[in-house]
């Protein structure tokens, strides 16, 4: 892995790592592509009070200035600029603007830095690369959709080098139904006790429950044991229902997310677990959530969240549901490199070093080169008539797999240095194996 960057928490790629990184989003890309979204990028700066919007996230904030400006204004003025820390805030300020141009519902994939004032480790960073896809409808969203974005995160996650998953699912209907049930009103703040089950324990939840939202104890109890429950299958549906408590809302919720974990179930078996601790402390979700974790490094924390919202963005009278999931790119990347779950088999793109005979024939390896290039072939011309075997030391450095020769009778041949094979070849006719033409990433994952 990289060594550490001179500036804590923006992180910087070697070349052989840069080619694992493109791997992955490359991957991405393929994947959503695959299932109709279109991509879209959208600009690196918002209005403070756009941002905020989300919810109390200002410390998280990198605020925008000129240095040569001497006005003070900051994150008061909700017309300061400010980096986006997320693509959701963005993407809903967008589908606002440009709602007389989208076709609803709009399907978007989008692949961009995002900039949060967190303390740097592993897993989190200052600069890093997020990979979104949402659906957003106009009015309403079939639930539908929940359920293909839950699969097509399934997939997409599925065709990279990383260690099993998985997408840890829950429904806020569900667990806001099941609180007005026992009694609890303040479902938001329910929610946001349960969203630190993980970090600090049942025992303190239960005391946050009755001491800040004033629960008894049998209703901190009942809060928990739902919690608890956590299937592969919709026997969760079951195990809930069996808790004795009742709520329109709890039914609906419950209805959603049996439609999730049964296409789960039959489309990506063992990947998506209905977990009702999962409650993301966003108040903006209304539906589906979803937390990914990977099997054995859970403490890298979620690698891809996201979930349902009904009315992040509106316009007038419209309003523009939406559900979509996050990948942590680079919360990723950082995993597989520093574990080494996958590596690049070579840093550059070059397939091909044409050396030089002498001064006089770098013209003639030009038109080698081109005629290489011109069917898909990276190559790269020598820079000066040294021996043959410093040029051929400087692609081995470099990382060039194959050398070509041309002597003073016109005759061609190419030498796979790795090898020592040396065959003749024509320029217009030759080509390299399909694993030489580009760098290939390469899965080391424990069976």
């Amino acid at each position: 892995m990289a060594r550490t960057p001179s500036l804590s928490g923006f992180p910087e790629w070697l070349p052989q790592e840069r080619v694992v990184e493109q791997h992955v989003l490359d991957t991405l890309r393929r994947v959503f592509e695959l299932h109709g979204f279109g991509s879209i990028e959208t600009r690196a700066v918002e209005t403070v009070g756009q941002l905020l919007r989300k919810g109390e996230i200002d410390k998280e904030v990198y605020g925008l200035s000129r240095l040569q400006d001497d006005d003070a204004s900051g994150k008061s003025d909700p017309n300061a600029l400010a980096l986006h820390f997320d693509l959701t805030v963005p993407f809903a300020r967008y589908v606002v603007e440009n709602a007389g141009y989208l076709p609803f519902p709009f399907r978007r994939y989008q692949m961009q830095k995002v900039w949060r004032g967190e303390r740097p480790q592993e897993g989190r960073a200052r600069e890093f690369t997020q990979a979104d896809i949402d659906v957003v409808g106009d009015g309403d969203l079939p639930f539908r959709y929940d359920v293909e974005i839950v699969l097509v995160i399934a997939e997409a996650l599925s065709a990279l080098p990383i260690p099993e998953f998985r997408l840890r699912v829950n429904n806020r209907k569900l667990s806001e139904g099941f609180y007005r049930g026992i009694g609890l009103e303040d479902t938001a703040g329910v929610l946001r006790s349960i969203d630190k089950l993980e970090k600090i324990g049942a025992e303190k939840v239960a005391e946050l429950l009755k001491s800040e939202l004033g629960a008894t104890q049998e209703q901190a109890e009942a809060a928990l044991k739902l919690a608890t429950i956590r299937t592969l299958d919709t026997s969760f549906v079951e195990q809930v229902r069996a808790l004795g408590v009742e709520h329109p809302l709890l039914e609906e919720g419950l209805t959603e997310l049996e439609q999730v974990v049964a296409a789960a179930s039959l489309r990506a078996p063992g990947k998506v677990l209905a977990d009702l601790s999962i409650a993301r402390g966003l108040d903006y979700y209304t539906g589906t959530v979803v937390e990914t974790v990977l099997v054995g490094h859970e403490q890298l924390g979620s690698i891809c969240s996201g979930g349902r919202y009904e009315s992040l963005a509106s316009k007038g009278n419209r309003t523009f549901p939406g559900v979509g999931l996050s990948i942590g790119v680079t919360r990723l990347v950082s995993r597989i490199l520093s574990q080494e779950f996958a590596t690049a088999t070579r840093s550059v793109p070059t397939v091909v070093l044409v050396a030089l005979n002498d001064d006089d024939s770098w013209a003639a390896a030009q038109d080698v080169a081109a005629q290489l290039r011109a069917r898909g072939i990276s190559t790269e011309v020598a820079a000066k008539a040294e021996k043959f075997g410093k040029q051929i030391k400087y692609a081995d450095r470099r990382g060039i797999p194959f050398v070509w020769f041309t002597d003073a009778e016109g005759v061609h041949q190419v030498k796979d240095i790795r090898s020592g094979e040396q065959v003749a070849a024509d320029p217009a006719l030759w080509t390299p194996a399909d694993e030489d033409l580009t760098p290939q990433v390469v899965a080391r994952l424990a069976d």
